[in-house]
């Protein structure tokens, strides 16, 4: 269940900080074609424009070329916010796309002209946290997905040092433990541990091939290539804090900005 921490009350307070789900249910993931989330950072307040987080790859326009990021882009994306048990309470639409790239993660960043304050008053559906911590190996993790209304226990096996899969090149990713299984349509799922979200799974091996389309290769520092049918992998999240002020405002040149510009 979730731990509904705060009340409304607390929630419209001038002070107060926008409370989060804990995600061990649905509430507070979106369906758009891909998974995604809604997300707040922190220090994110309630009456701050929600974020919604999934793939870059998952991005309605023209995909951004290798070392390119797209930064504050018109969108209209229609999307379904979900509760716990993974019921549409509400469609939402995009005004921006703040950030999306393909080159070192895997993101889109939305943002939606409600606040989590009108989401949680309107619908009982508040956000999950980003972690601003990278996370470790041997974790629990949940992926929650939209798309498969399921929210499934694995474990990070290790991480890899640059993924691969055809001109797109991740780095630093969290890779599952072999026994996990996530299919197609999970793209943009979070990944929760500890109540946060540390990584937003992306893509997996299905094929048993090497650096092609839905069957990505890792890359060691010394360039040796290997793959493995049934690898799955999940881009981390904490960067996005490092970019992000006040009041849900990115800044890429943020001293200790880790999302490339």
């Amino acid at each position: 269940m979730i731990k509904r921490v705060l009340g409304l009350t607390a929630l419209l307070g001038v002070a107060a900080a926008t409370p989060a789900a804990a995600a061990t249910d649905l509430a507070g993931t979106v369906a758009m074609g891909c998974s995604g989330s809604l997300v707040r950072m922190a220090d994110s307040s309630a009456n701050d424009p929600a974020l919604v987080l999934t793939n870059g790859h998952c991005f309605e326009g023209q995909s951004p070329g290798p070392d390119e990021a797209l930064v504050d882009q018109p969108s209209n994306k229609l999307m379904d916010l979900l509760d716990g048990k993974g019921n549409a309470v509400a469609s939402l639409r995009a005004n921006r796309a703040l950030y999306v790239t393909l080159t070192g993660t895997d993101i889109t960043l939305y943002r939606l002209k409600e606040s989590y304050a009108q989401l949680e008053r309107q619908h009982q559906v508040r956000p999950l946290t980003l972690s601003s911590e990278r996370p470790k190996q041997g974790m629990d993790i949940e992926i929650v997905s939209s798309y498969a209304k399921k929210v499934l226990p694995c474990k990070i096996d290790g991480f890899a040092y640059r993924v691969l899969e055809t001109a797109n090149v991740t780095k630093d990713v969290i890779r599952y433990n072999p026994e996990c299984p996530p299919g197609p349509g999970y793209s943009g799922s979070p990944i929760v541990a500890g109540g946060k979200v540390v990584g937003i799974h992306n893509t997996s091996n299905r094929d048993g091939g090497s650096c092609t389309m839905n069957n990505p290769c890792e890359m060691d520092r010394y360039g040796n290539i290997s793959a493995r049918k049934g690898a799955a992998y999940a881009t981390q999240t904490y960067w996005i804090t490092t970019c992000v002020k006040r009041g849900n405002q990115l800044d890429l040149h943020k001293p200790g900005c880790l999302l490339p510009d």
